[in-house]
């Protein structure tokens, strides 16, 4: 049995404030992730505190930038210059920039939507009525 996750959909100028907030109430952070989408990216900042996992979500288009937190989290600086390299999100002000140097790939943001041909999604089979 897995304990409960609490997934907080944010808008990204509303992520520094809440992972301040995190911050002062002891929770550590845990990863950063991101997941290409048929319109843009969706990253995922987890966080724990005493077992508990809070999630916060939020989603952009591409082009758009976030602001980094590693003023508050120094460690979340390699999460950032990972999903810098590999999406070719923009995130600002990284305390330790690699400025797309992190990773070398044959070709540069492998998992960028233009480079991720996500499949369609499956067709409903047509049920015949009575």
């Amino acid at each position: 049995m897995g304990e409960p996750q609490e997934i907080v959909p944010l808008g990204k100028n509303e992520l520094m404030g809440v992972v301040a907030r995190l911050y002062a109430e002891g929770y550590r952070l845990v990863q950063i992730g991101c997941n290409t989408l048929l319109a843009g990216y969706e990253l995922n900042y987890s966080f724990d505190k005493d077992y508990r996992f809070k999630n916060l979500r939020i989603t952009i288009a591409p082009g758009e930038e976030v602001p980094s937190i590693s003023a508050i989290y120094q460690n979340s600086f390699l999460y950032e210059n990972e999903i810098h390299d590999l999406f070719g999100i923009v995130v600002t002000n990284i305390s330790v920039d690699y400025s797309g140097t992190l990773y070398r790939t044959s070709i540069k943001t492998p998992f960028s939507v233009d480079n991720v041909k996500l499949p369609e999604a499956p067709k409903q089979k047509k049920t015949e009525g009575p």
